[in-house]
């Protein structure tokens, strides 16, 4: 790989056996576009697996614990919460330790085996303990109350499969765009649309677990579905393995943590100190040994009381040790770095409450849908399944985005990718809150239709379909736009972080999510009263809950369009016409 990089470390094998033919006598660029290609594909059917094992064991969930480990509506509800919570605040972790030790192929390998030992955990606890008699746990097949071992390995299980997935996913997606040279423009123009059919490959790979063995586990065959989905995760890991010849390798940059530090600490020793002009401020000549393998970044008006880092004051200039102490002296990439992360940390606030919006499908959602007529002539939909229409609608909108709307947003705006990351990002949380108000109705229409309060409503459940629908469509604005704008914009000391921002912020919207439904139902429940989300849902208004995060996601886009109007992207040394055109909003 060209462009500067100085700690590209690349394997010299340039494909796989299926096309060694192909390659015989290829050209350098046609070797390099086909090597990306192909690191880029099997990184691509290897998070198509993981997520088929993912989604195995995650859609129905919420259902598992209520039927075979007996919880209720509410406190299942905040258990997927907070499980799928963690999942996705490990990505942080798995970041960390790609950006800084491991380098992210190590960091990809480790958290996989991670991921498939708690799979198998998860198959033989169930299959040997919790689902008793066997093929218990359908919709009329009582289970006995749960072992206290099983219960605990149950437990132990499902958080390592949350620490191995957590830990893989943000160093995947970002290891996927290492595959393409953004200094060459073929290899660019590939990139930008890796991350829509990455996005894309998370959806295929769900669409078996949401469709097949959401349908065998609504049954009562739940330890054959969670062993598919160990068998998914374990061929995922020899795909990546086998796929090891092909990638590019980038070495890790050191703890960025301590990077950070630096810029703060040295900042307020010279807290009295004048910025001068930009070009007086410290930068060293040619690659800085103490961040390997960064490209330099421009200096930027922004946060200027950092700029303060990379001031060189009288003390220094006569003292070579004091010019070599980074705690007392930062170059401007080093400050450059800091501030791209603070100017970058409203934006990811605000994506927040969108994450709220989307974590009620795997929850909410199933739970409304359990309570409607589920029967589709003679045969049993189940409500888990309902998210089959969230694939398909990710599925059709990238097909739309990329084949209709780039085109003509392109001609419109002279921006070649049609929307920037920033817009598509305000797209997503407009669908997003659109799709609340529909299940909000939906729900009024469910409550008027309740015969009696222990007996479902005879509102068919494809009534859900709009609202899974609008939210998928949310995703292809919001999540991949998410995607390229963190990654795009991170420094290259951080790209694992960069990703990990979008897993993060799923992470704590499953945690307001939890807080929202805890005050929710102690606001709202009382002795004579039983609340919004109670355990039977046909005395309760979950509609006026879904009023309420429409209201909020409201609020949410008008802040969000002030950040993105704040915000001014990343400028690279010798220039980088994408990475700034992707901060326009």
């Amino acid at each position: 790989m060209t462009g500067g990089l100085a700690s590209v470390v690349e394997v010299e094998v340039l494909a796989p056996l299926s096309f060694v033919a192909f390659l015989s006598s290829p050209s350098p660029e046609s070797s390099s576009l086909l090597r990306a290609r192909t690191g880029g594909f099997i990184n691509e059917a290897n998070y198509g697996l993981v997520t088929c094992a993912f989604f195995g064991v995650g859609v129905n969930l919420v259902v598992f614990l209520r039927r075979v480990l007996h919880q209720d509506n509410a406190e299942a509800a905040n258990n997927i919460s907070k499980w799928t919570g963690t999942a996705y605040i490990f990505s942080l972790i798995g970041a960390f330790l790609s950006d800084s030790y491991w380098g992210r192929y190590i960091t990809c390998a480790i958290f996989q085996i991670i991921y498939v030992t708690g799979l198998v955990i998860l198959s033989l606890a169930s299959w040997f303990l919790l689902v008793k008699p066997s093929g218990c746990g359908g919709v009329n097949a009582h289970c006995d109350e749960p072992s206290a071992p099983g219960v605990a390995l149950f437990y132990l299980s499902t958080y390592m499969i949350a620490f191995g997935n957590g830990g893989y996913q943000p160093s995947i997606a970002t290891f996927g765009s290492d595959q393409f040279d953004e200094t060459d423009p073929k290899e660019a123009r590939s990139k930008v649309a890796f991350f829509s059919y990455f996005y894309m490959a998370l959806n295929v790979g769900s669409l078996f677990s949401n469709t097949v063995l959401v349908y065998y586990e609504d049954s009562g065959r739940w330890v054959m579905g969670f062993w598919v989905s160990a068998a998914a995760a374990a061929l995922a890991l020899v795909l990546f393995l086998l796929g090891t010849p092909n990638y590019r390798h980038f070495k890790p940059s050191g703890n960025p943590l301590t990077r950070i530090a630096q810029v703060f600490v040295a900042a307020f020793r010279k807290w009295r100190a004048e910025v001068p002009r930009e070009e007086l401020l410290h930068e060293v000549e040619g690659e800085d040994p103490k961040i390997s393998g960064i490209r330099k970044i421009l200096h930027s008006d922004e946060l200027r009381f950092l700029d303060k880092a990379a001031t060189i004051t009288e003390e220094e200039y006569g003292a070579p040790e004091r010019m070599k102490n980074p705690w007392r002296l930062c170059t401007v990439t080093q400050v450059e770095e800091v501030k791209c992360i603070l100017k970058m940390l409203p934006i990811w606030l605000c994506t927040i409450v969108y994450s709220v919006v989307f974590t009620q499908m795997a929850s909410l959602f199933v739970e409304q849908g359990a309570t409607m007529n589920t029967n589709i002539g003679s045969f049993h939909f189940p409500a888990a399944s309902m998210s089959l229409f969230d694939i398909l609608s990710v599925l059709a909108f990238i097909a739309i985005y990329r084949r209709v709307l780039v085109p003509v947003m392109a001609r419109l705006s002279g921006n070649p990718q049609g929307l920037t990351e920033l817009q598509r990002m305000g797209v997503g949380l407009v669908i997003g809150m659109a799709a609340m108000v529909v299940a909000g109705v939906v729900e009024v229409e469910r409550l008027k239709r309740v015969a009696a309060p222990d007996q479902p409503s005879s509102l068919s459940v494809l009534w859900q379909v709009p609202q899974y629908a609008l939210i998928g469509a949310s995703e292809v604005f919001m999540y991949v736009g998410q995607l390229e704008f963190f990654n795009g914009q991170a420094p290259d000391g951080v790209k694992s972080f960069g990703s990990a921002l979008c897993m993060a912020s799923i992470s704590l919207g499953n945690y307001v999510s939890i807080m929202l439904v805890s005050v929710v139902t102690s606001v709202t429940a009382g002795e004579r009263r039983p609340g919004w989300i109670p355990g039977n849902l046909n005395s309760g208004h979950l509609d006026r809950f879904y009023f309420l995060l429409a209201a909020l996601s409201l609020v949410d886009l008008a802040v969000y369009i002030a950040c993105a109007m704040w915000y001014k992207g990343i400028k690279l040394d010798g220039g980088d016409e994408i990475r700034k055109a992707s901060a326009h909003v």
